[in-house]
């Protein structure tokens, strides 16, 4: 399974696709690729750090990259719809300047290498209105913290990939910009809310992607396209110019949302980590340095694997874990000590079903806390519909949009004691394997109101909300480290992605794990 590079017995909607590409009939057979459709694929779907050698040894040009990379998105993306908000003058402008500086024998992290960020960041001279209609003209004066430093490394920004509006749904679709499709099906969603990013790197737009999340964002994208996500340890990179439009790039942070990079490789994780963390200049770096700790092991066989496959709240795809229990039998003959959620373990893991109505009395907190007066004060109504004995997420959800301060310190101390737990464990495990979502893609729904949606997993629908945040919270909550990392296929061919959730700022050790994945079992691979 974990190998399976197999065609897809029937691909319509791919065939149509290449064909509005204009690619030739050499390449419409179901078990061609996005890559057969254009020229260099070596390039087109290189690794920033390949492209980096490429360009250190002359090989290549920035300018040869990034017009490869315009080209490509010029011809495949009006299906796609990945990378909306296009920056194709300066990009060959700062294509230019990177092949004028490395000739002149200076260096860079990602010098010349082409990139794209996701809508929601700041971007000088680029619109970000978070799928909003009325902020589409709005124009943000300078770079988020996280975007200047991809600049100041040399990356070369092709433009923004598409998010839902307000960043608020698991897929990716809005009024301003419309709908993102996934380039292994069409018909399906890539995911959200970083979406465009995870489409964006599966059609080989670009080598990296700067993405946020806070309810499984960069991660079930990542998972739906076959691709490498990384949600950052919390505060690990500054959010600074990641804040919904009109408001002010100010340099706080918040309890639960992240940014970080996603990537087609687990070493460009580590790339682009190094490039965007630390703390904000403006703040906390007066006074302080990072200094992340190395990996914990750097063989598969001396790490301790925990694998948990199951969610007391919600269902998981028979094909996800099946995949999971395909992994955790190929790191067994590794040499890898497995353990599953039973036995030793199971006195040591978190519980599930706390960390996840906790998660979502949080989220629905900072949601609830952005409406105005009158819609707030209708939640109060909505609360006390719920009986006082009622756990489902629905109630939680409910009761967290209207509570109190008092009421946030009680989550703030349930939280401590989460993570006090989370510690307890990674003393005797080095990382958690679980899923990343419920599914694999699914098909785009669009219905409105978005609770009265209903999500199949194996043939039976479940809630929308509840099963999308099940297998976010845990990491979310305890402002985890947590990697995502392909590896598999469903019998539709559709990617399957595990994520390796790690401890406090120990993100090195859940990286390297999903990099020695890829070097023993396979990575990305396109359609």
């Amino acid at each position: 399974m974990i190998k399976d590079r197999r065609p897809a017995a029937a691909c319509p909607t791919r065939r149509a696709f290449l064909i509005e590409a204009g690619v030739g009939a050499a390449s419409l057979a179901c078990g061609g690729s996005i890559m057969a459709a254009q020229a260099a694929p070596d390039l087109e779907y290189s690794s920033a750090g390949d492209l980096l050698a490429a360009l250190q040894a002359r090989r290549v040009s920035a300018m040869e990259l990034v017009d490869l990379a315009i080209a490509r998105i010029e011809a495949l993306d009006k299906a796609i719809n990945a990378v909306p908000v296009r920056d194709f003058e300066r990009a060959r402008a700062a294509a230019r300047a990177a092949d004028e500086a490395r000739a002149k024998g200076e260096t860079g992290a990602l010098l010349g290498v082409p990139v794209t960020v996701k809508e929601s960041f700041n971007v000088a001279g680029l619109p970000t209105c978070w799928g909003v209609p009325r902020f589409a003209q709005f124009m943000p004066e300078d770079d988020a913290v996280a975007v200047s430093r991809l600049k100041k490394a040399g990356a070369v920004i092709l433009g923004k990939t598409n998010a839902p509006q307000w960043l608020s749904d698991w897929q990716s679709y809005n009024a301003v910009y419309g709908t993102t499709n996934n380039p292994f099906d069409l018909r399906r969603t890539p995911g959200g809310s970083s979406g465009g990013s995870a489409a964006a790197l599966a059609a080989g737009f670009g080598a990296l992607s700067a993405c946020s999340d806070m309810g499984g964002s960069l991660r079930q994208p990542a998972h739906h396209c076959g691709v490498y996500a990384h949600k950052p340890t919390l505060g690990l990179i500054p959010r600074r110019g990641h804040a919904p439009p009109g408001n002010a790039p100010l340099a706080n942070e918040h309890a639960l949302a992240v940014v970080g990079p996603m990537a087609r490789s687990a070493a460009d994780l580590a790339l682009a980590l190094d490039v965007m963390a630390g703390p904000d200049e403006i703040d906390a770096g007066l006074g302080y340095r990072l200094a992340l700790p190395p990996p914990r092991h750097e063989k598969l066989s001396d790490f301790r694997v925990l694998v948990i496959d199951r969610h007391p709240l919600g269902p998981t795809a028979g094909s996800i874990r099946a995949a999971l229990a395909t992994l955790a039998e190929h790191l067994a003959r590794a040499g890898a000590r497995v353990s599953e959620k039973r036995g030793l373990a199971s006195d040591l893991a978190p519980d599930l079903a706390q960390a996840t109505r906790l998660h979502a009395r949080l989220l629905s907190a900072y949601w609830g806390a952005g409406l105005p007066f009158g819609a707030y004060e209708r939640l109060f109504r909505d609360a006390d519909a719920f009986s006082s004995q009622d756990r489902s997420l629905a109630a939680e959800r409910a009761r967290g949009a209207v509570s109190s301060f008092r009421e946030w310190r009680g989550a703030e101390a349930e939280r401590a004691a989460i993570q006090q737990k989370w510690r307890a464990l990674f003393r005797e495990i080095d990382v958690v394997l679980c899923p990343a979502a419920p599914t694999t893609a699914f098909p785009h729904d669009h219905s409105e109101p978005m609770e009265a949606r209903r999500l199949r997993v194996d043939g039976r629908l479940y809630s929308y909300l509840d099963a999308h945040t099940i297998w976010a919270a845990p990491a979310t909550v305890a402002g985890l480290p947590a990697t995502v990392a392909p590896i598999g296929r469903d019998g539709s061919g559709l990617p399957i992605g595990v994520q390796i959730i790690g401890p406090s700022l120990e993100d090195r050790s859940t990286i390297a794990f999903a990099a020695l994945l890829e070097r023993a079992f396979g990575g990305f691979a396109p359609r």
